[in-house]
Order: structure tokens, then sequence, then C-alpha cells
């Protein structure tokens, strides 16, 4: 329970740092433009791959930023490109797998079992349960119909999430771009 205070203080921390925010702007970017490649198959199930840059939030700043980061990321996506009504629970869910991914991934090395459990953690509990449950109420759409389509396709999605978030977490790890954030934190 200690570590976890620890790593809530020390990520509430990094939201007041200009790098984070910075960094945070330049992700949020990547991610807003990685939306326009989503692949939408219904009112119900799309596929995309805007949630990378919140996992890399998540991972390098933590689950206070990665909440933050999240909603408002939400919020900004949705007044840039609406699709489908506005909901705030879905917005509830983006805050909430960053939290999720944040308490998993921050200050921790980045392994390929970390990223697997994290990511399911998300599925199951944001996207299977209150993303089925959002669409049910905002569709009139019974939960147990909707629940075995959106628990299938994010169980196929999981290990392929899972892999590309790790390969260019790793990538960018090698390249020397979160040694960069991590060596200022410490002079900052």
């Amino acid at each position: 329970m200690k570590r976890l205070a620890t790593l809530y203080t020390q990520s509430s921390q990094e939201i007041r740092q200009p790098r984070t925010i910075a960094t945070c702007a330049m992700l949020a970017a990547v991610a807003i433009v990685l939306g326009y490649f989503s692949i939408e198959l219904g009112s119900s199930l799309r596929i995309g791959f805007s949630s990378i840059p919140n996992r890399l939030v998540d991972y390098l700043f933590g689950p206070v930023v990665g909440a933050y980061f999240g909603g408002l990321l939400d919020i900004i996506k949705y007044i840039i490109k609406p699709t489908g009504t506005f909901f705030p629970g879905f917005t509830f869910n983006a805050m909430l797998a960053g939290l999720i991914c944040g308490s998993i991934l921050y200050g921790r090395k980045l392994t390929l079992w970390r990223v697997f459990l994290a990511k399911f953690l998300v599925i199951m509990i944001c996207n299977v349960f209150f993303n089925t449950l959002w669409i049910s109420i905002l569709y009139g759409k019974a939960f147990m119909v909707l629940l075995p389509v959106r628990l299938f396709k994010n169980l196929v999605m999981w290990p392929i999430d899972s892999v590309i978030l790790f390969m260019v977490g790793s990538f960018l790890e090698r390249a020397g771009a979160f040694r960069l954030l991590k060596l200022k934190k410490s002079s900052g």
C-alpha cells in the first residue's frame, strides 16, 4: 500500500513539470492523428491504435498524469471529431484506463508480461464491462447481447495491442527517447 501511495505522489508531482506537459501535448497530437485511422465496425465496435500514446503517458508519468491525460484527450478528441453521442462514462473509462496502466507500468521496467497484464485489466474492466454498459444505456441494446461480441473483439485485440505497445515502447527506450525524459527528471 505504501508503494501505491508513493507511486501516486510521484505521479502527481510529474504533472507540474513543463517537460511532462510538452510530452503529453506531443503524444496527444499523435493520438489524435492515429484516431483518424481507426476502423468503425458499427456503432458498438471500433478498432483503433490511438490508445498507444495514452499508454506511453501512463508508463512515463504514472497514474495521476495518465488519468488526467486520458480524460482531457477523450474530450478533445470528441470536440475535434465527434463520433456518436458524447457520454461522460467514456471519459471516465479513459481516466480509469490511465489509472490502471499507470499503476502497473510507471516506474518499472517495460516488459511484455507487464504490458499484457495492464492491457488485460483495461480490456476487462474498461472495454468489456464499462464500455458495454455505456453502449447498452446509450443505444438501448441489451447488455448481454452486446457482451459476447465485445468480449471476443477485445480478446482478439488484446495480444495485438499488447505486442504493438511493447514494441513501440521498447523501440523508443532503445532509441533513447525515454532516457532523455528520465535524465531531465533527476535534474529538474
